[in-house]
């Protein structure tokens, strides 16, 4: 009677979009103040994460490509493997009814 609440799929977590501009960030070289290679930093490993996503996502959908080629081929083998095997059955069954008819035939010109 009571009812059960069903969690929701959580959303496959994406990071953030790469800002529009970035304004004052020096490198970590000579003349950047003491704050400014902690803001270099922070940007530098947000950007290296978001490449290692899209990376992933690449990834992921190549093998997805690939599984589905495989169920594809594996579909089509399996149909032909039906298809000959249907074939062959027909023939059996042919083979079957002619030799009936036949021996209809002999049994009919004996009388």
């Amino acid at each position: 009677e009571k009812t059960v609440p069903i969690p929701e799929k959580l959303n496959e977590w994406a990071p953030r979009p790469p800002p529009e501009f970035v304004r004052d960030v020096m490198g970590s070289s000579a003349g950047a103040g003491s704050g400014e290679f902690h803001v270099y930093r922070h940007l530098r490993r947000r950007e290296y994460q978001r490449q290692d996503f899209m990376d992933a996502m690449a990834e992921k959908q190549r093998l997805d490509e690939e599984f589905q080629k495989k169920l594809e081929r594996n579909k089509m083998i399996a149909e032909e493997q039906t298809a000959k095997r249907r074939r062959k059955r027909q023939k059996l069954k042919e083979k079957k009814l002619q030799a009936k008819k036949t021996k209809l035939e002999q049994k009919k010109q004996e009388k």
